[in-house]
């Protein structure tokens, strides 16, 4: 996530500029060929690059109205599991006398966060973080901190060695750490360390953060769906590719009205108007892209590692504990 005031110009036009050097390139060739070459008829009526123009424009914009709800809603997804996390922590503290198991329930919770974000971090092969673009801005500008540590490492404070090998053992590690931390208070109940009341509130609270989970793996593992995609990027293209043409003639005719320096050679004004119109259009379907998987480690991606050390650090405390880390430092304004 970005939280300075603004990407600068310069980063945006460096993160599209393979873009631009292949409009440049589309641009040029078909004015080359209709002033040098004398291809007059390479002309096509201006009406339907305007109709294209449109109709791409609506579906681009009807593709980021999406995206950016799927980025939202991911958002407040790890907002509400921070909200249940607090009441979580205030609930261990308060339902039982001893502090040890207090601060297991909670630790255990802690480890269920972490093997939650690094789960949502996994690769899929429908996402963008691993394009050029992309890899090459995360390289030089920030970093992703499930790609920094392993997960045994980020979870082995938090659980015992026995809990860490049977949730490492697992394909779905959140949904094993749930399933134990589910046990430990059916336990309690078992005992009669809490009464009945309390052990049906921390099985609801349970409840919430699966259904939290199971928002984030819906999100994660069913994308944006392609035949949407696939129909946004050949509108994009086909635009893209056609505007030039449907440039020729209008720039032509300004050699009427032309200074005499310029006589014969307004045509060339094609190339860097054509360019910057398209240049509009795919920088909207690549940011579109780019927020299309909001786990995916992106820099416009839900921050889990720094909701995960808020959790941390609000938990600890409430608990009583000193020595609480620090919350995580952007790097260049963006923060995961």
């Amino acid at each position: 996530m970005h939280v300075g005031k603004s990407y600068r110009l310069s980063e945006f036009v460096v993160w599209t500029r393979r873009e631009i050097y292949a409009l440049l390139v589309m641009a040029v060739v078909p004015v080359a060929l209709y002033q040098l070459a004398g291809w007059k008829w390479l002309a096509i009526p201006w009406t339907v690059v305007a109709v294209i123009g449109t109709a791409t424009a609506f579906i681009v914009g009807f593709k980021n109205t999406q995206t950016y709800n799927r980025t939202i809603e991911a958002q407040q997804v790890w907002t509400s599991i921070l909200s249940a996390s607090r009441a979580w922590g205030v609930m261990c503290r308060d339902f039982l006398k001893d502090g040890a198991t207090s601060r297991e329930l909670v630790y255990r919770h802690l480890a269920w966060a972490t093997a939650l974000r690094y789960q949502l971090r996994r690769a899929r092969p429908w996402e963008f973080a691993s394009g050029s673009a992309n890899a090459e801005y995360q390289k030089a500008w920030y970093s992703v901190p499930e790609k920094e540590s392993p997960l045994k490492a980020a979870i082995e404070p938090y659980v015992t060695a026995d809990e860490l090998a049977y949730a490492l053992a697992t394909r779905n590690k959140p949904t094993r750490l749930l399933g134990l931390q589910s046990a430990a208070v059916k336990r309690l109940y078992e005992r009669g360390d809490i009464p009945i009341n309390f052990f049906l509130e921390m099985e609801k609270a349970i409840k919430e953060f699966f259904d939290q989970q199971g928002r984030s793996e819906r999100i994660k593992n069913f994308p944006y769906p392609r035949q949407y995609a696939v129909v946004s990027t050949i509108f994009v293209r086909s635009f893209c590719l056609l505007l030039p043409f449907g440039m020729l003639k209008e720039f032509d005719a300004l050699n009427l009205v032309a200074p005499a320096w310029m006589q014969g050679h307004m045509v060339w004004w094609v190339v860097p108007f054509s360019a910057a119109i398209s240049w509009m259009y795919t920088s909207l379907m690549q940011v579109g892209d780019s927020t299309e998987n909001p786990f995916e480690g992106n820099a416009n991606d839900v921050p889990m590692a720094q909701i995960c050390r808020i959790m941390e650090i609000e938990l600890r405390d409430l608990l009583g504990e000193t020595g609480l880390p620090p919350l995580l430092e952007p790097k260049n304004g963006i923060i995961l």
